[in-house]
């Protein structure tokens, strides 16, 4: 492993920042120990650093999503003792839930902020079309330059079908909107070779861009009994976002103003991906979906999706096989040329009702007031393309 100088980290995180300043959609997620200290009562002074943290970029232009941790913590005080079985878990939860989102709604408020909530589960990012419900609330959200404030749906989610982290919850929330940058606020300022509290000889890793066992095997388990990650699921983040061509850092949070700590280029570890969000996506569409229908389109559609556009109804000329919403499916040129892959916004049933038609015709012949889509330019990729 090599061992970085003082001077050669300051370097390389200098250089992180101008790329979190030319960053646009970030993510930050907030654990249990930040926000919740042992007697289950929320740190608000922390937080309200925090929140003037997350204003700042948003009055700066940029999309800021927050998952936080949190409602066990909170609500395990009503329970009089330390939840030992999942639906005692599941009860803290459902009491501490409507805390911690006020805290934040509250919070933001003060600075002009609107706030949304939303409780995911495992089988949302796993389901399709679950995944692009979800996506699509968040889009809209972000859109309306609100705030998401996201937690993992403890209250329903059974042991089979929970993250467990929301080191993991926030990175499939990240590669869900294609964000730029994945923020871990942890209790330790980055990665290093070994636990630095345990061991003095432990050197600090300032930029990861490949997980191989080395890294992997200088990952912890959690110190507290009040979160449920550690290193480990953040080496787990760090592989999601690097596949899906996002960055991820991890910084001290136990600090006043947590992420100004990345604007004064204070110490922290960068994982960096070889590729964009955009071009790890398109990637997975060509090479990792199996299509099971076919759209196919005329000349005119051809060349706007050359250009960059989505598919609209209007251009695509048939419809073959029968699939949900959300499903991959091939694009079929007017020649018989496969071009390439996207995922449709309607099943088979109403995209055969809508081929042909307008945007402004589409309600008439769904009975409701569907995407302008057919395929969304984020969600298609020519085969050809690079």
């Amino acid at each position: 492993m090599r061992d970085y100088t003082n001077r050669e980290t300051y370097d390389k995180l200098r250089g992180m920042k101008e790329m979190l300043n030319n960053s646009q959609r970030i993510v930050v997620k907030v654990g249990s120990t930040l926000l919740v200290d042992g007697d289950s009562v929320l740190q608000q002074p922390w937080l309200q650093g925090l929140l003037r943290d997350v204003a700042h970029y948003h009055k700066a232009g940029k999309q800021v999503v927050i998952v936080t941790s949190g409602a066990v913590a909170l609500g395990r005080k009503a329970l009089g003792h330390k939840p030992r079985f999942l639906e005692e878990r599941q009860a803290a939860a459902a009491i501490g839930q409507i805390q911690l989102v006020q805290a934040y709604q509250v919070g933001l408020a003060i600075h002009g902020i609107t706030v949304g909530q939303l409780l995911l589960t495992l089988d949302d990012s796993e389901d399709r079309q679950r995944y692009l419900n979800a996506r699509n609330t968040l889009e809209t959200l972000i859109s309306n330059r609100i705030v998401p404030v996201i937690n993992e749906n403890d209250t329903v989610a059974t042991t089979e079908i929970r993250y467990g982290d929301n080191d993991r919850l926030a990175a499939r929330v990240a590669q869900m909107i294609a964000a730029d940058v994945l923020i871990l606020l942890s209790d330790i300022d980055g990665l290093y070779t070994a636990d630095p509290r345990r061991y003095d000889a432990a050197t600090f890793i300032p930029e990861v861009t490949r997980i191989d066992a080395d890294i992997e095997a200088m990952a912890a388990g959690s110190s507290s009994d009040l979160g449920s990650g550690g290193m480990r699921t953040k080496i787990a983040a760090g592989k999601i976002m690097m596949s899906a061509g996002g960055k991820m850092v991890i910084v001290k949070g136990n600090v006043d103003h947590p992420l100004r700590q990345l604007d004064y280029e204070g110490p922290c570890t960068w994982f960096l991906p070889q590729s964009t969000p955009a071009q790890a996506r398109k990637n997975w569409l060509r090479q990792h979906l199996n299509p099971v229908g076919e759209l196919m389109v005329d000349a005119g559609a051809e060349k706007a999706l050359a250009r960059g556009s989505s598919l609209l109804a209007v251009g695509v000329t048939g419809v073959q096989g029968e699939f949900k919403k959300g499903a991959c499916v091939r694009i079929i040129s007017a020649d018989g040329r496969d071009i390439g892959r996207g995922l449709c916004n309607y099943p088979a049933h109403e995209a055969k009702k809508i081929l042909g038609k307008h945007s402004e015709e589409l309600a008439e012949f769904l009975g409701y007031e569907g995407s302008e889509e057919m395929i969304h330019r984020n969600d298609l990729a020519l085969l050809d393309s690079r």
